[in-house]
């Protein structure tokens, strides 16, 4: 990789508001980290704020997992006490600012925004609020982030156990994410015909393929395929189902050869963070989904990377 160069100043600090689930906290992450790197700045964590108001999902700080070489911001840096009052005020005022100058940087929709690539922080501190959905912004850190993204195995047995068996096969993640709760089918769920596709790629370029399906619904995933994987080696792994850590899902994954994702970030994640380039096949969903008119966002340019195969 080529050395990235520091443009800014040393007492620049990026303070990274983390969101959403597992795979958006990854790309809030990696992103920020690419800014404050190039920056020569200090990079800090909010792990509150996200999450303090998501009555719907519940979701938490989830990067435990990782060595992330990051300390969390403390209160006065995520802009508390009052801090809905405080950080609306900064992004009021940042609104009217050109790019460079704003304190308060939000990312609207997923488009990929260019500018943030070459942008150069004021020294003391600036909050981004971005998830950041694409390798082309923190692609020139990749070793970096590598390093920063090694996971802690999960020690209980059952995930050893599984991890062995991944690794002494030509293994396959294929990931199934549901969208619904089953009583009404949401167009964002993906259909069988997109996994019979990518099956058929798999046998295509892998000799003898074990398919290890991760779902969070394993049923519903099992009843879904049941016909694709029909006379096919094949596992479910729910060994982690009931658990909250999902971190041990994507190590799991992430030992496999190759992929078959869904939709979702998780499994994105899991692809990058697995693969071996050249040797490694991933095929993703190619359709397109609107975040305007749904809960997910899928299929806008430069989420997917360009070697990656589409279906």
């Amino acid at each position: 990789m080529t050395a990235l160069h520091a443009d800014s100043h040393a007492d620049s600090q990026l303070v990274v508001r983390l969101k959403g689930g597992l795979g958006n906290q990854l790309f809030c992450y990696a992103t920020a980290r690419r800014l404050a790197l190039k920056n020569g700045a200090q990079l800090l964590l909010d792990d509150v704020t996200g999450f303090k108001y998501d009555y719907l999902y519940r979701r938490q700080y989830a990067l435990g997992a990782f060595h992330i070489p990051v300390r969390r911001a403390t209160a006065w840096e995520r802009q508390e006490p009052f801090g809905r009052l405080r950080r609306m005020r900064m992004r009021k005022i940042s609104e009217a600012l050109p790019l460079a100058q704003k304190r308060y940087i939000l990312q609207k929709g997923v488009a990929f925004d260019e500018g943030l690539l070459s942008l150069v922080l004021q020294p003391g501190l600036t909050y981004f609020d971005g998830f950041g959905q694409s390798e082309r912004y923190f692609s020139d850190i990749e070793d970096n982030l590598r390093e920063d993204l090694r996971m802690r195995p999960p020690t209980d047995m059952a995930n050893q156990n599984f991890a062995r068996r991944i690794q002494e096969a030509p293994s396959v993640a294929l990931h199934v994410r549901w969208f619904d709760a089953g009583t009404q089918p949401s167009v964002s769920n993906m259909s069988q015909a997109y996994y019979r596709s990518a099956v058929s790629h798999i046998e295509a370029h892998v000799a003898q393929p074990h398919f290890f399906i991760f779902s969070d619904d394993a049923q519903r995933a099992a009843d879904m395929l049941a016909p694709v994987l029909q006379g096919r080696e094949h596992s479910f792994v729910d060994i982690n189902g009931a658990s909250t850590d999902a971190s041990k899902d994507l190590w799991l994954m992430s030992q496999c050869q190759h992929f078959v994702i869904g939709n979702s970030t998780f499994a994105w994640w899991a692809a990058w963070l697995g693969e071996r380039k050249g040797r490694t096949q991933v095929l993703a969903p190619a359709l397109n989904i609107d975040p305007k008119t749904n809960i997910t966002a899928w299929g806008f340019p430069y989420l997917l990377p360009e070697r990656w195969h589409t279906l």
